[in-house]
């Protein structure tokens, strides 16, 4: 999400209470944590303080206490298995991998990725060409089945 501009935010969006703001921007960015987490894993073993940064190369603030336990869901979900060290104590450093599960999660997840971006964003577009958004044209178009 390089490039995004981060400051049109669901925060500054209408004349809302900002408790309520808040809870719903947390909703929403937890969802895209879980994709990059998901993604992540999926290439390389990951571990909590690399995602932290990476999460914050793409302007996302997320707290260690956020995070953890994020991990933890997800690995109780079984979409990752983590594993550390065993003669490394309790805080010993854990990596996070994909299993079968969570790949099968993330193959369902970008095919609905791809249906929001071509309704959200081209659809957009082409009803206001005029828009701020900039379609790559490297974009290779597939079709759903189902």
């Amino acid at each position: 999400m390089t490039g995004v501009n981060r400051d049109i935010t669901i925060a500054n969006i209408g004349n809302r209470k900002r408790a309520h703001v808040k809870e719903l921007e947390r909703e929403i960015l937890l969802s895209f944590w879980k994709v990059h987490i998901l993604h992540h894993a999926g290439e390389q073993p990951l571990h909590g303080q690399w995602m932290i940064l990476e999460l914050r190369r793409h302007g996302y603030e997320i707290s260690p206490g956020t995070l953890y336990p994020l991990l933890h869901r997800m690995e109780r979900l079984g979409w990752l298995k983590g594993k550390s060290d065993p003669h490394g104590g309790k805080r010993a450093r854990k990596d996070y991998r994909l299993t079968g599960e969570g790949r099968k999660v993330l193959s369902v997840v970008r095919e609905n990725i791809e249906e929001l971006y071509d309704e959200v964003i081209e659809r957009a577009f082409r009803n206001n060409p005029k828009s701020k958004f900039q379609i790559p044209n490297a974009r290779k178009k597939t079709k759903r089945t189902h």
